[in-house]
C-alpha cells in the first residue's frame, strides 16, 4: 500500500497559525497604538470620567468678635458621612461596623441604606469630630465618604446666646446677629476636580475649578467683659426673686452702641438640644411692657421743654388722688405740695398727671415720639418691636396714664434709648450692635439744659430719701428712677403681679453708660423696682466703672440704704 505524504497541510496549518499570531499582535499593537497615540486624549477623557469627580471646596463662616478682638463666634472644622447606598449595599454585611463606629443602632443603620437604595447620596451622620471621621475612613467601606464642613461654635455659651443668635446645621443664621449678618458672614463654597480611586477616596486633586471664599468677620459693639457681669447678676436677681423672666441692656451714651443685653432663661446654643421654640427670642428687643413709672423724667422734660415748667415750681397733690374724666389716679399716700425734682423723688402720680394734662397734647406726645417711642431703635435686630405710642384720638385720661407709664408700651432697648438721650445732654442716637468706625451724628430732641436738670432730679431717686438707693454706685453719682408696673393680663391689671423696673445713668455728672434692668413677675416677697432691679444696677455698673477705667467721680463711699417711698 502507498503512504501518503501530509507535510503540505501540516505546514499550510503552521503559517494559517503563524498569520493570526501575526494579525494578533498586529491588532494589539495597532490598538496600543491607537490608546496610546493616536486618540490618547479621548481614551484618558474616558477613564478619567469613570474616576474624576468634581467636589465642593467648604468654605468656612466670618468669625464674630467683640469689641476688643475676643472671640463670640468661630467655625470650626467637622466631618460629615455619607454614602452611595448602591455601592455601600453590595457590601451590606459590614454595615454595622460603620453603626458601630458612629454609635448607632446597626438595625437602624441597614433600614435607612435598603429604603434609600436607589440614590446615590444620602446623609448617615452630620458634624463628627475629624478624629472620628478617620476611623470611619479607616473601615475603607465602598460607598462610604466623608465630607469636610464646619460647625458654629460660642465660646461664651448662653451668656451672649440671646444677641448672636445660632446657625442651623447647613450653617446659615437662623437667629440674632447671625441672621440680621447672614450674608456678610455666609463664604461661598469652591469646587475642585479630583480622582477617586476605586474605593472612591480621593488620590489626586485634578483642577480647582473655582476657589472658595470664607465668610467676612464682624466686630460688635458688645464688651464681652460687661456682658459676663449683666448675665451674672441679672441671672442671680432672677434665681433670687423667683422671677418669670429678665431682661438687662447696656449702652454707649455717646454713641449709641449695644455694650451688653442679657436675658434669662437663656439658652447654650452649642448644645442643640437646649433649641426648644421660643427660648431663643430676645426679650430686650422683642418683649414689650408698660414702663410705669420710668416714663416720668421724660414727662418733666416734656414740661421744661414748654418754658412754662421750672424745677422749682410746685404741684399740689393732696389730698392723694386725682380724678380725671371719671377715672381716679391715685398716689401711695399724700405728698402734698411737690416740686418737679419731689414729683420725680415721689414718684407721683397724681403731680406728674397734673403736669403733663397743663401740656398742649401735641407736644407731650411729640416728646415722647422724639425719644423714639413706637418705633424701633433702628439697630436692625431681627424682630426688633417698636412698641406702641398712639398718637391720635387719645383722650385725657390716656395722656394722665401715659405720663407715668401706662397706655404706652416699649422693649427695654427702646428704654435705654430713651434715657441715653437724657444721659447725652438731649441727643438721640440710633442703636447699633455693630462696632463703628466713624462718629455718628445723633438727633437733638430736647435741650442740654432741660437733660442736666432732669439728671439731677434722678440724683436723688437713688439718695438715701429715694426709691432706688439700693441701685448706689461707690464712688459714683448715679442718675435713675424705679418702675413697679402692675401686669397686664386678661381682662385688665394684676393685683398682685408686677414688673419690676430700674433705668440708671452712671456717672450722673458726665454720664458714659446707660442700664435699664427688667425683672418680670418676681414672687419672693419683693417686688418695687428699686429693691429687686436696682441691685442688680449697682452690680454691673461698679464692675463697668473699674473695667471700663472710668474715673470716680463722688469719692464718698456709696451705701447701701434702705428706706424712701417705693415705685
Amino acid at each position: 500500500m502507498k503512504k501518503m505524504n501530509h507535510t503540505p497541510r501540516y505546514q499550510l496549518r503552521r503559517y494559517m497559525v503563524l498569520a493570526v499570531f501575526v494579525l494578533a499582535v498586529a491588532g494589539l499593537m495597532w490598538r496600543a497604538l491607537d490608546m496610546q497615540v493616536i486618540n490618547q486624549a479621548f481614551f484618558q477623557q474616558q477613564g478619567d470620567a469613570r474616576h474624576l469627580r468634581v467636589v465642593s471646596v467648604p468654605s468656612h463662616r466670618g468669625d464674630i468678635y467683640d469689641r476688643n478682638g475676643q472671640p463670640l463666634a468661630i467655625s470650626t472644622p467637622v466631618d460629615t458621612v455619607w454614602v452611595n447606598p448602591a455601592e455601600l449595599i453590595v457590601e451590606r454585611d459590614r454595615i454595622p461596623e460603620l453603626a458601630r463606629v458612629l454609635s448607632m443602632k446597626a438595625g437602624n443603620l441597614v433600614d435607612k441604606i435598603n429604603s434609600n437604595s436607589r440614590r446615590e447620596f444620602l446623609y448617615v451622620r452630620r458634624h463628627i469630630d475629624p478624629a472620628l471621621g478617620e476611623q470611619v475612613r479607616a473601615l475603607a467601606l465602598p460607598g462610604v465618604y466623608l465630607r469636610r464642613e464646619y460647625k458654629r461654635y460660642y465660646p461664651t455659651g448662653e451668656v451672649s446666646s440671646h444677641v448672636l443668635g445660632l446657625t442651623n446645621v447647613d450653617d446659615s443664621g437662623q437667629e440674632g446677629i447671625e441672621l440680621a449678618y447672614n450674608d456678610w458672614l455666609s463664604g461661598r463654597d469652591g469646587s475642585k476636580r479630583i480622582i477617586r480611586d476605586r474605593l472612591g477616596r480621593a488620590v489626586d486633586d485634578v483642577e480647582r475649578l473655582q476657589a472658595a471664599e470664607p465668610g467676612k468677620s464682624i466686630e460688635l459693639s458688645i464688651d464681652r467683659r460687661l456682658q459676663y457681669l449683666a448675665y451674672r447678676a441679672l441671672k442671680t436677681a432672677v434665681n433670687t426673686n423667683k422671677a418669670v423672666a429678665g431682661s438687662a441692656v447696656i449702652l454707649d451714651v455717646t454713641n449709641g452702641e449695644v455694650l451688653a443685653m442679657v436675658n434669662q432663661p437663656s439658652f447654650n446654643a452649642n448644645d442643640r438640644s437646649q433649641l426648644r421654640p421660643g427660648v431663643y427670642r430676645n426679650r430686650a428687643a422683642t418683649d414689650v411692657f408698660e414702663p410705669g413709672s420710668t416714663m416720668k423724667p421724660f414727662t418733666i422734660a416734656a414740661a421744661l421743654e414748654t418754658g412754662r415748667w421750672h424745677p422749682a415750681d410746685n404741684v399740689h397733690t393732696e389730698p392723694g388722688h386725682y380724678k380725671v374724666q371719671g377715672n381716679v389716679i391715685k398716689d401711695m399716700r399724700n405728698y402734698g405740695k411737690l416740686d418737679l425734682a419731689g414729683i420725680i423723688l415721689k414718684s407721683s402720680n397724681v403731680g406728674v398727671s397734673k403736669i403733663a394734662l397743663s401740656m398742649d397734647k401735641e407736644h407731650q406726645l411729640a416728646m415722647y415720639s422724639k425719644l423714639g417711642f413706637g418705633v424701633d431703635t433702628g439697630s436692625g435686630f431681627p424682630g426688633e418691636r417698636a412698641g406702641n405710642l398712639r398718637m391720635d384720638n387719645v383722650s385725657d385720661f390716656e395722656r394722665a396714664t401715659m405720663s407715668f407709664g401706662y397706655s404706652i408700651s416699649v422693649t427695654p432697648i427702646q428704654l435705654a434709648r430713651a434715657y441715653a438721650a437724657l444721659a447725652s445732654g438731649g441727643v438721640i442716637y440710633p442703636v447699633s450692635f455693630v462696632l463703628r468706625d466713624e462718629a455718628v451724628i445723633g438727633q437733638r430732641i430736647m435741650s442740654e439744659k432741660t437733660a442736666r436738670q432732669v439728671r439731677s432730679m434722678m440724683e436723688q431717686v437713688v439718695s438715701p430719701k429715694g426709691t432706688a438707693s439700693k441701685a448706689q454706685v461707690a464712688n459714683y453719682t448715679v442718675a435713675g428712677k424705679t418702675g413697679t408696673v402692675h401686669k397686664f393680663i386678661s381682662g385688665g391689671y394684676a393685683e398682685d403681679r408686677y414688673l419690676s423696673i430700674f433705668a440708671g445713668m452712671v456717672p450722673a455728672n458726665n454720664p458714659r453708660l446707660v442700664m435699664v434692668v427688667m425683672l418680670d413677675e418676681p414672687r419672693n416677697g419683693d417686688y418695687f423696682g428699686g429693691q429687686v432691679a436696682g441691685p442688680v444696677f449697682s452690680e454691673v455698673m461698679g464692675g463697668a466703672m473699674r473695667l471700663m477705667d472710668i474715673a470716680p467721680d463722688n469719692l464718698k463711699i456709696a451705701k447701701k440704704v434702705s428706706g424712701g417711698d417705693r415705685a
